[in-house]
């Protein structure tokens, strides 16, 4: 089959290498084996490929952290996150605890709402606990985990203030539904935030960027508020004061969505049953803003790395 492998760790663009006679991944047990249709890249494949994702797979290993295919010899359509080192950006991958796919839902929008979609609405409703009407303070809203948890939060009933860099990144913000979009690149966000809760400050903080945006975010939470740490896209980790958060009065949790396919599998189904919900209503809907070929997966994630992207990048297999 053809797949990317990576032979030594790196950039993507210097280690990743197309080749045409990979062998067929071999399911274990409770694994099924999946034609791929389509793999979604995250900031993760680009983490996983420099050694600096927590999963540090054997080499050589095909990086891809999310497909939706067929399952070989039953045609059932499913979605599911890889296990490495056999990883979606190839022509076949196995699954464990496959998720099904309805026949509404195109292969692209399936592969492009596993871990955002995932990532969100556990953030929001597992960790987090959100209730209606409170205010949700997303950072990265214009990119994949940011823009699924507006979509999330507004159908929750919440109020939503999302962070982006740019003025198209902002406006993309706000056409997907959040109250108040602010462009980091034009000022801070902890006064805005301050002003448009009435001084009490966001109670649910979802972050996917971390570093200084961590540091400024523990300025913006509400009494009882609740900091979700989802990612380090920014490429620092912060530090937490824990006396500030004793002083202030919040929470801040962490949420590593592997983690719930090893240890709590049913929250992830339960998850994405309810995120099919909000798709056939029509309250969600996943940004994909480029379908690439399977050759362009180099340039894909170099873009995805320098915040050149918007939403998801789908990888077409079939």
């Amino acid at each position: 089959m053809r797949a990317w492998r990576v032979h030594e760790l790196g950039d993507p663009d210097h280690v990743l290498v197309l080749e045409d006679d990979v062998p067929d991944p071999v399911p274990g047990p409770g694994e099924v084996l999946v034609d791929v249709e389509a793999a979604a890249l995250n900031f993760s494949d680009v983490l996983l490929c420099r050694g600096r994702y927590q999963e540090r797979p054997p080499l050589p290993f095909v990086p891809g952290f999310e497909v939706a295919g067929r399952v070989a010899g039953t045609g059932e359509r499913v979605v599911g996150l890889c296990r490495l080192p056999a990883g979606g950006l190839a022509q076949r991958t196995v699954l464990a605890d496959p998720l099904p796919v309805p026949d509404t839902m195109s292969a692209t929008d399936a592969a492009a709402m596993s871990v955002t979609y995932l990532t969100a609405h556990l953030a929001l409703h597992r960790r987090a606990r959100l209730a209606p009407g409170e205010t949700v303070l997303v950072h990265a809203g214009a990119g994949g985990v940011g823009s699924a948890t507006i979509q999330l939060a507004k159908a929750a009933g919440a109020r939503v203030v999302a962070t982006a860099g740019g003025a198209d990144k902002v406006a993309l913000c706000r056409e997907l539904g959040a109250d108040l979009a602010l462009d980091h690149r034009e000022g801070d966000f902890v006064d805005p935030v301050r002003e448009f809760t009435g001084g009490r400050g966001a109670d649910v903080i979802v972050d996917p960027v971390g570093g200084d945006t961590f540091d400024r975010s523990r300025r913006a939470v509400a009494f009882e508020g609740r900091i979700l740490v989802v990612g380090f896209g920014g490429g620092r980790v912060a530090e937490l004061p824990t006396n500030h958060a004793l002083v202030k009065t919040y929470a801040v949790l962490g949420l590593n969505l592997g983690g719930y396919r090893t240890h709590a599998p049913d929250a992830l189904a339960h998850a994405h049953a309810a995120v099919l919900d909000e798709y056939a209503r029509g309250t969600v809907s996943p940004l994909v803003s480029e379908v690439l070929t399977l050759e362009q997966v180099p340039d894909g994630l170099a873009r995805l790395h320098g915040r050149g992207t918007v939403g998801k990048l789908v990888v077409a297999l079939s």
